[in-house]
């Protein structure tokens, strides 16, 4: 039987495409090609999930999207320091647990993102 293999992308309808393109692209670095893609290698630590949330949780919130992206990063600190200086509403406080270290903001469409950075190798 065929199996799906991993996330393929994430598509997003927004007001302003070329102005999110480059809130993306100017605030968090992340380069995008002319028609709005992105690529990144996939390493070992880095995985992707698709996760159903009910319907009634709070997780998404305080964004009234049913959709929120998470993106693995190397340095939550700092890509949150650049999302607020970029004008983005941060929620709550950085989070640093046994699954690693997170950081949430309101995107320029409304979007919740979370950012997560894996935890660290555990030293030998």
């Amino acid at each position: 039987m065929a199996k799906i293999l991993g996330l393929g992308g994430i598509f997003i309808r927004c007001r302003d495409v070329k102005a999110y393109r480059n809130w993306w692209s100017e605030v968090m670095g992340l380069d995008m090609s002319d028609w709005g893609t992105f690529e990144w290698e996939d390493i070992k630590t880095s995985r992707s999930m698709f996760s159903p949330f009910s319907d009634d949780s709070d997780y998404f919130s305080p964004s009234e999207h049913r959709v929120m992206i998470n993106l693995q990063v190397e340095d939550v600190h700092e890509l949150i320091e650049r999302a607020r200086s970029g004008g983005a509403d941060i929620i709550g406080e950085i989070d640093v647990n046994e699954y690693g270290t997170f950081g949430w903001f309101i995107d320029p469409e409304g979007y919740k993102i979370e950012l997560w950075e894996a935890p660290s190798a555990p030293s030998k």
